[in-house]
């Protein structure tokens, strides 16, 4: 009996812990926060030749964990990096195996279904991307078909697009918006999914594919200098997104040092540095952006 009364006395205190302090107590608790990463999202975050994560938002997790660290008063808070996949790294967040996701998503009402979002980490668009000795038959059709009028299926345009191979980075939102603007376009086109930025643009310039669509700034980021000279980005942009990072619905505690933290970075000297590192340009949009998600003390 008296067994009994202490585990009844514990299910009441834990049931009368609000669920918005349920990431630290559980980090209070286990000495440990888990950070969750893709092992392959270069430049937000990948695992280095030295066995380690790194990466744009591994080093802004870096910072995140500093802040928890201060924020639970454990100065010797071990920080636990968990590989996880394009698959299972909501799951992740959702059943506790992780308490934040270090590589950004792209924030959608369905996904905030699942998962709570940190402040914006990144702005996105997604363009198109061809060989530079595309024809111009292929510009002009890409043109239109990205517009607002319709490419009539007997039009010049709908017949270079229906020859023409689309590729894209598998379980992006770019991937759903091509299938989506096939269907409304009624072009059969064919659409070619990718595991990664690299791959798409290797099979751009081995001519496997004839576009890839994907954004701007992680394109870049994975171009050397020669395929510069191969490859042209178009200007016109076709999606514009904004990229968190996930953890915990109703988790507010939580999600208050986190947007703390990265709130604390964005505001440093240092940050533009950091930012050029992976992705080679920090300019006056992209200042604004920050400054813009910054929240204030």
């Amino acid at each position: 009996m008296q067994i009994e009364r202490i585990l009844a006395v514990v299910l009441a205190a834990l049931a009368g812990v609000p669920a918005s302090a349920a990431t630290l107590d559980r980090i209070r608790e286990t000495g440990t926060i888990r950070l969750g990463y893709l092992a392959d999202a270069r430049p937000f975050s990948f695992r280095n030749d030295a066995g380690a994560a790194d990466g744009f938002t591994v080093a802004l997790c870096q910072q995140i964990a500093g802040q928890v660290k201060s924020q639970v008063a454990m100065p010797e808070l071990a920080v636990e990096w968990v590989p996880v996949t394009p698959e299972s790294r909501f799951d992740s967040v959702q059943g506790g195996a992780i308490d934040l996701l270090c590589t950004p998503a792209n924030v959608t009402l369905s996904r905030r279904q699942q998962v709570a979002f940190s402040i914006p980490v990144f702005a996105g668009g997604n363009r198109a991307i061809l060989r530079a000795d595309s024809g111009a038959a292929l510009r002009d059709a890409l043109a239109e078909s990205a517009s607002t009028k319709p490419v009539w299926r007997g039009s010049p345009a709908a017949k270079v697009l229906k020859e023409t191979t689309f590729g894209v980075v598998s379980g992006t939102t770019a991937e759903s918006w091509l299938k989506t603007r096939r269907a409304t376009l009624k072009v059969d086109a064919k659409i070619v999914t990718v595991p990664d930025y690299r791959s798409g643009m290797q099979q751009l310039k081995d001519r496997q594919i004839d576009v890839f669509f994907g954004d701007r700034v992680l394109a870049y980021a994975v171009i050397d200098d020669p395929a510069r000279e191969q490859l042209v980005i178009l200007d016109n942009q076709v999606m514009f997104e904004l990229a968190g990072l996930a953890l915990a619905r109703g988790d507010d505690d939580f999600r208050q040092v986190v947007d703390a933290a990265l709130s604390k970075a964005y505001r440093s000297p240092d940050f533009s540095e950091t930012y050029k590192k992976w992705f080679g340009i920090f300019d006056d949009n992209t200042r604004t952006f920050f400054r813009w998600n910054t929240l204030a003390e």
